[in-house]
């Protein structure tokens, strides 16, 4: 879902993330050796080891930056398109929430402000049915999650999450909308988180039959099927496969051979012109 839905940016437009925000960067070009070294905690990782997998970031490719609090990086959203709006620039902002963020204050102050201000964002909620433990339905009573939309006025847009032809259609239109000035719009997207959340989740609260009606609507499972039906090979696409598992290998490599990060430097980014700054 996140390539089909970044692949709709140009070059300017950024995005803020989630606390699972990997896939995110991925998406964007960023570098996955750097970011397989942040996830180690290593010196050669985006912020040298000192923000860990929940805060990965890269201005450069347009990624603002994850979040390890719930809606915390939604009034960030909020700002970056404000800065775009105040210097005439034609950018939009792709601000990814989770479905329990809507329930934060934060998502409501800044859906509130980019409405009444006519910001070029989009906001996109994954709806994966369940936050931590508990299922959407304890936790909304809303028809859609996207009906929050009518409180703000904004266009409400609901996609399958798991099709990755669809998700592009519906991203395209809250992206059109936002460079044209006509203000924000809210997306939700459909989908599933297979596993727990965390190792520790013994998934009680769902059924297994439940976790594998979703996984036969696996999106990757699906455009390889349509690829073979394009025909593309077997052996095409379990190149594509390998090669992508090498990189990933290589940059594990990459990571665990990279130094520890040096305990003297932890205050240089903390303090503008290095710790010992007056």
């Amino acid at each position: 879902m996140e390539t089909s839905a970044i692949g709709e940016l140009e070059p300017g437009d950024v995005i803020t993330s989630t606390h699972r925000g990997q896939g995110h960067n991925v998406a964007l070009g960023g570098r996955i050796q750097a970011m397989m070294a942040e996830l180690l905690c290593r010196n050669d990782g985006y912020s040298h080891g000192r923000r860990g997998s929940m805060h990965i970031a890269d201005r450069g490719h347009g990624n603002v930056g994850a979040n390890g609090i719930v809606a915390g990086g939604i009034p960030i959203a909020v700002g970056s398109p404000l800065g775009f709006h105040m210097q005439r620039l034609a950018h939009v902002v792709l601000a990814f929430l989770g479905d329990a963020a809507l329930n934060e204050g934060g998502f409501h102050e800044a859906a509130d402000l980019a409405t009444i201000w006519s910001l070029p964002v989009a906001f996109i909620v994954e709806n994966n049915q369940y936050g931590m433990s508990g299922s959407i339905h304890d936790m909304f009573h809303l028809h859609h999650l996207a009906d929050r939309a009518q409180a703000y006025g904004i266009p409400d847009l609901i996609t399958d999450g798991t099709d990755v032809f669809q998700v592009p259609e519906t991203i395209r239109a809250a992206v059109d909308r936002a460079r044209q000035e006509q203000g924000p719009s809210l997306i939700e997207t459909i989908t599933y988180r297979y596993k727990g959340h965390s190792k520790l989740d013994s998934n009680r609260y769902r059924t297994r039959e439940e976790m594998q009606q979703w996984r036969q609507r696996d999106p990757i499972l699906h455009v390889r099927q349509f690829l073979l039906s394009k025909g593309v090979s077997e052996e095409e696409l379990n190149f594509i496969v390998a090669s992508v598992r090498a990189e990933v290998q290589d940059a594990l490599h990459f990571a665990e051979s990279s130094p520890w990060p040096d305990p003297g430097q932890f205050e240089s980014e903390v303090y503008a012109g290095g710790a010992n700054n007056g």
